[in-house]
């Protein structure tokens, strides 16, 4: 779909999504470096087209999973940018009560079903809500998030499988960065590329410009339209770039600074400037995201931690192994 045929405001609206994840993603980055920030931070910066665009045409009821690399998609989707916040800094009123940090970070209110530490991790728990939809006669879908590095793990291929043969309605998307970790990924898997592995199992889909979310919206608009229809599962692989590296203190000394540079000018908020055409508009957004965002991190910082004899709430308790094997 080309900038024409979206609305200015909407057009707007895209870039102050963007603007807003990869400002909150820099300010986390650096607030982990300040040593104000527990555990690691896995920035998205680059990649904001992704979740963007494809959240663009998902509704609240929608669901969504993550990866470790999960603050813009939560964010895309609606999460709270305060609550995220203080989640992050591990305070009272996080999203997930300050317990869950980065890699764990959830909002099933606006069916963010949770960031995930386990590469691939995702894909089964978005294929059993989709099971679990059709089950409560819902109309809503779902989309699963996950990096090109989990194409080469066991749950990529049963989980593609699995919605494929039961015809659920799960928009797969790869936000293909090109690394693995730290590895390039074009050394460590196979074939043509994720699209055709999605294929191999019946799973229709498009290749799209990652960095541009006109263009990811268009295709996820496609796709979600096909399985609102009743047409399955579908696929949407997407070549993007991560500025940073794998975590926040990584230097990413691995990577060309010739690929860097490249991606670099191709960075999916100046495409999106180029499309908006209005300089002074932006530079605005900028200014307001930038206060907003400064403004929650200030909350945050002040906020206090949550309560010792709060520690074990939510958590499951299997009983002492001792006591249970005397039995």
């Amino acid at each position: 779909m080309p900038a024409a045929d979206l609305s200015a405001d909407h057009l707007f609206d895209l870039y102050r999504r963007m603007k807003t994840i990869r400002v909150f993603e820099d300010t986390c980055v650096a607030a982990h470096k300040a040593g104000e920030i527990p555990g690691y931070i896995h920035s998205s910066a680059g990649q904001e087209a992704v979740p963007v665009g494809v959240c663009a045409v998902l509704t609240r009821e929608d669901r969504i999973t993550s990866t470790h690399r999960g603050h813009g998609h939560g964010l895309a989707k609606g999460a709270d940018l305060e609550r995220m916040m203080l989640e992050l800094y591990g305070r009272v009123g996080g999203l997930c009560g300050g317990k869950g940090g980065s890699m764990h970070v959830a909002d099933f209110s606006v069916g963010m079903l949770g960031a995930n530490g386990i590469v691939a991790g995702g894909i089964p728990i978005a294929v059993g809500a989709a099971q679990g939809l059709r089950l409560f006669g819902s109309q809503a879908v779902v989309a699963c998030f996950f990096g090109d590095g989990a194409v080469n793990r066991g749950p990529f291929m049963e989980g593609l499988n699995w919605a494929a043969v039961y015809g659920l309605p799960v928009l797969f998307v790869c936000e293909d960065n090109t690394f693995s970790a730290f590895t390039h990924s074009s050394t460590t898997t196979a074939g043509p590329g994720p699209l055709a592995r999605a294929q191999a199992c019946g799973v229709a889909g498009e290749r799209v410009d990652g960095n541009d979310v006109i263009a990811v919206r268009a295709a996820a608009e496609r796709l979600v339209g096909e399985m609102r229809a009743g047409g399955g599962p579908r696929f949407l692989w997407c070549r993007t770039y991560r500025f940073s590296g794998h975590v926040s203190i990584d230097p990413a000394t691995y990577r060309k600074q010739e690929d860097l540079d490249a991606a670099l000018k191709r960075d999916p908020l100046l495409v999106t400037r180029g499309q908006l055409g209005d300089a002074a508009a932006a530079d605005a957004i900028d200014a307001e995201v930038e206060a907003e965002i400064a403004r929650v991190q200030d909350i945050a910082r002040k906020a206090p931690y949550p309560p010792r004899a709060e520690a074990f709430d939510d958590v499951q308790d299997i009983g002492s192994p001792a006591v249970e094997a005397a039995r």
